[in-house]
């Protein structure tokens, strides 16, 4: 039986690629912090799930906590790591800086060195849409310059790919970096648009609309963006061993990977399912764009595609109508 150590596993990613994981057999081993961000009630849910698995065992403690990962991989020996543990949303790393330096930049560092020491057959670490900032030529792509990121957020993503990649040069990890795009289903984050959305529609309370509904985003479905994860493992960096419009490294056993649709939603559209799913038409507040956000997202899926044959493909109706119904059942809405 191998071993998987998924970090950050009992938030809302986490959690489904754990259980995933344990599904097709593997043992997997935690890592979870359940910090305050947003409620430890969800978290703590999401984690007494995964605890009934006999072969899931989880460790509540930080990343950056000196000699905890290092002791972890020592002990566990991962066959493959998922890093997926992160301070994340793009506002809040206007107000607590700090938090995003500790959890994105120093906890990866802890990661990397434990690697360093006991190196995992593949290390998969979650990166973001945000590292392309201003960029303007879309869809995204991999092999796209990434040097202008208009959050703290997505300047931490961007500082852990390059601290990944030389990890991977100088001691021959094998490391793929995802680009998430916007990832949303049962279970998601509060902090969200479909969580947020959804619960003020269903209050009667007034939603808030950036840019005045001037924006576009690639969702990803949760099922989607796990059986991408999954498909992945196997695909190794190798250097020296490209396919077709890859994004791997000429140095290193490194590759950049986006994980999206590659089909952006105008925000107005998104809002419109929302309302479908819930049988209720939102009140709206419009406003301007907020400080770190960008107008649109979207993302060249070619490359995920050439690598697992798949790419995502909910259709967004499908998807947010299963967050809702899962909304109602938990909040008893």
């Amino acid at each position: 039986m191998k071993t998987a150590l998924v970090t950050g596993s009992s938030g809302f990613i986490g959690y489904f690629t754990s259980l995933a994981l344990l599904d097709a057999g593997w043992r997997v081993v935690g890592l979870d912090c359940l910090s305050d961000y947003y409620d430890v009630a969800l978290k703590e849910r999401r984690q007494s799930m995964l605890s009934t698995r006999a072969n899931f065992s989880v460790i509540n403690d930080r990343l950056e906590t000196p000699g905890t990962m290092i002791a972890l991989f020592k002990k566990y020996r991962p066959d493959t790591v998922i890093h997926l543990a992160a301070q994340a949303g793009v506002r809040h790393s206007i107000d607590a800086p700090r938090s995003y330096l500790q959890s994105n930049l120093v906890g990866t560092f802890e990661l990397l060195e434990a690697a360093r020491a006991y190196p995992p057959a593949h290390m998969l670490l979650a990166s973001s849409s945000s590292v392309y900032g201003a960029n303007t030529d879309m869809p995204f792509a991999e092999t796209d310059k990434v040097e202008t990121q208009m959050s703290f957020y997505g300047a931490t993503k961007k500082a852990t790919e390059t601290m990944a990649h030389s990890y991977a040069h100088l001691y021959d990890l094998p490391i793929t970096m995802f680009r998430f795009f916007t990832v949303y289903g049962p279970w998601g984050r509060p902090d969200m648009a479909h969580f947020k959305f959804t619960r003020a529609i269903l209050n009667g309370d007034p939603i808030d609309i950036y840019n005045h509904g001037d924006m576009l985003r690639d969702f990803t479905y949760i099922d989607d963006l796990v059986a991408s994860l999954m498909a992945l493992i196997g695909v190794v960096p190798k250097t020296g061993a490209p396919v077709a419009h890859d994004s791997l490294s000429a140095v290193a056993p490194f590759r950049v990977l986006n994980i999206g649709n590659g089909t952006p939603i105008k925000l107005m559209e998104y809002i419109t399912a929302i309302e479908a799913a819930c049988g209720r038409i939102a009140l709206k507040n419009y406003h301007d764009m907020q400080p770190g956000d960008v107008p649109a997202t979207w993302a060249d899926a070619t490359l995920l595609q050439t690598l697992t044959v798949k790419r995502p493909a909910t259709p967004i109706a499908t998807g947010l109508q299963n967050f809702v119904d899962w909304y109602r059942d938990y909040y008893k809405i």
